[in-house]
């Protein structure tokens, strides 16, 4: 199916129902994705060979900012500030080997322009190990972090991430954050390389819980697919369902949002 690419460094304002207005900065190139994992749903695509580490198209660090100050500027003469400023785009943003240094300028340009805004940051807990990751992680208001699965086996099916970010890596690197953060994740059903794929099940269900349950989330956000996806024989989960496995989070005694 077809997918798309953020084709900016600084892209929206968009009304999101999560964040409110939001800013968007994507430092990955805007003509192919950069990320640690290769998702079947993912709005982006797939994950181009060699493509799961930095290279060439990367924002440049001074440009993008500078970008960033200009929009805030426009917004505030518009009296129009954002409700988020939020590291998304075209894969995983805390690959960019500059990460902690844009986002020390982000939070000081917030600090001057949109005060009130919460600088998120959506990622897929790869690198959150790496020391420079973390401390620029811990600056940000918002950590959202994704978690699509229970077990092993299914992560590797969903999220297809490059070999050297075992399962156990990413559920690590979400406890590192002692319970402040979002988890979201998307639920699916389907088929690739005739492989049965379901995250849904009670199996997995039960086995994602028990990991919230470790991680201890401030808020758990779950989906079904909205958008194209690069794997063309996946399901949307019905919203029953979901509501389903909203309470089974709610029973376990954690902030839970439908999306």
């Amino acid at each position: 199916m077809s997918t798309f690419l953020f084709n900016e460094t600084i892209f929206g304002p968009v009304r999101s129902r999560r964040f409110g207005v939001s800013l968007g900065i994507n430092l990955l190139p805007c003509n192919r994705k950069v990320c640690s994992f290769n998702c079947i749903y993912c709005e982006c695509g797939w994950t181009p060979d060699g493509s799961h580490g930095a290279g060439d198209g990367l924002a440049d660090p001074e440009k993008a900012m500078l970008e960033l100050e200009s929009r805030l500027i426009q917004m505030a003469n518009e009296h129009d500030l954002p409700n988020s400023i939020t590291f998304a785009g075209n894969g995983e943003p805390t690959l960019h080997p500059h990460f902690l240094a844009i986002m020390k300028k982000t939070v000081a340009l917030r600090d001057k322009y949109a005060p009130k805004a919460r600088v998120t940051v959506l990622s897929n807990a790869t690198t959150v190990n790496r020391p420079d990751v973390f401390e620029a992680l811990l600056l940000a208001d918002n950590h959202v972090m994704k978690l699509d699965a229970g077990t092993e086996k299914t992560y590797k099916q969903i999220n297809q991430a490059a070999s050297s970010y075992v399962f156990q890596t990413i559920l690590s690197n979400l406890l590192l954050f002692n319970g402040d953060l979002t988890i979201q994740t998307l639920f699916l059903r389907g088929r690739k390389d005739n492989e049965l794929i379901d995250n849904t099940s009670d199996e997995e269900v039960e086995a994602w819980l028990g990991h919230l349950k470790q991680i201890k989330p401030n808020l758990v956000m779950i989906y079904p697919i909205a958008r194209d996806t690069p794997a063309d024989k996946l399901e949307v989960i019905s919203h029953e369902k979901l509501e389903e496995i909203a309470q089974k989070v709610a029973s376990a005694g954690f902030n839970v949002e439908i999306f």
